[in-house]
């Protein structure tokens, strides 16, 4: 399975990567822009997309935004502003930084079972 992380702080970016491992996926994008995060949606269509929302530039609500216009995918929200998300995209899924690696793991299975369920 292939996840795309958008995130723009690089050691955030490697804790989540090891996370999705823990949950077998096994290629990864890392996006630190919405645009870096278009190009590579658009290059390998994730099953997986995690996504903080303040982006420098950017915003990740935005990039996901246009990302699933085309067909849906699965979105974790790993964000400082989960009120923004709460907001803009209701109903996603998301945890709020600082997280754990098991936070991440549980929420992970949570959003690929909804999406099979």
């Amino acid at each position: 399975m292939h996840a795309l992380i958008i995130e723009d702080e690089s050691l955030i970016a490697m804790a989540i990567e090891d996370a999705l491992r823990g949950c077998g996926f096994t290629s990864f994008d890392v996006a630190v822009s919405a645009e870096e995060a278009l190009t590579a949606a658009a290059r390998t269509c994730p099953d997986l997309i995690t996504a903080d929302v303040e982006l420098r530039p950017g915003c990740g609500i935005t990039a996901v935004q246009s990302i699933c216009t085309e067909r849906p995918i699965p979105v974790l929200f790993i964000t400082g502003r989960p009120g923004d998300v709460r907001m803009r995209m209701p109903g996603h899924p998301l945890i709020e930084k600082p997280f754990g690696t098991d936070d991440i793991v549980e929420a992970i299975k949570l959003t690929l079972d909804s999406r099979d369920g």
